[in-house]
């Protein structure tokens, strides 16, 4: 498994929104030049995230976006799912991908508990974790 520039984007924005909004809009321009990101790129990230309901967003003048709740209310695990999708490292291991070999699968339990590791830990910290 490998994150995306989209996951590790998506942390970077949200950690500068929480840091830097002290309950005001942040306009998308700003976000961009601080962590480097073009805006274009930018925007579809946060389309993402605004889709998911992890920001607040409002147009006009003084607009731009906010974090929908608290920092320590986000997952870090569900803002990498909201960007990359399922995070488990096979196929296998999804509904989708489940094979007909999984009950004598010699390395199954292996990458079962890869899988079981990895969201334990993306779900152990929260946005809050990452800021301190």
């Amino acid at each position: 498994m490998k994150i995306s520039t989209k996951g590790r984007y998506a942390l970077r924005v949200m950690i500068d929104i929480a840091l830097n909004s002290n309950g005001k809009y942040i306009t998308s321009k700003e976000i961009a030049k601080r962590q480097g990101i073009s805006n274009k790129y930018l925007e579809q990230i946060i389309a993402m995230l605004n889709k998911a309901g992890y920001l607040e967003a409002a147009r006009g003048t003084f607009g731009g976006y906010k974090l929908a709740k608290k920092p320590n209310e986000y997952i870090i695990g569900d803002i990498l799912k909201a960007t990359e999708g399922d995070l488990t490292p096979i196929e296998c291991l999804t509904e989708e991908g489940k094979c007909i070999r999984q009950k004598n699968c010699k390395t199954y339990s292996f990458w079962k508990g890869l899988n079981d590791v990895i969201d334990d830990y993306v779900n152990s910290k929260t946005l809050e974790n990452l800021i301190k």
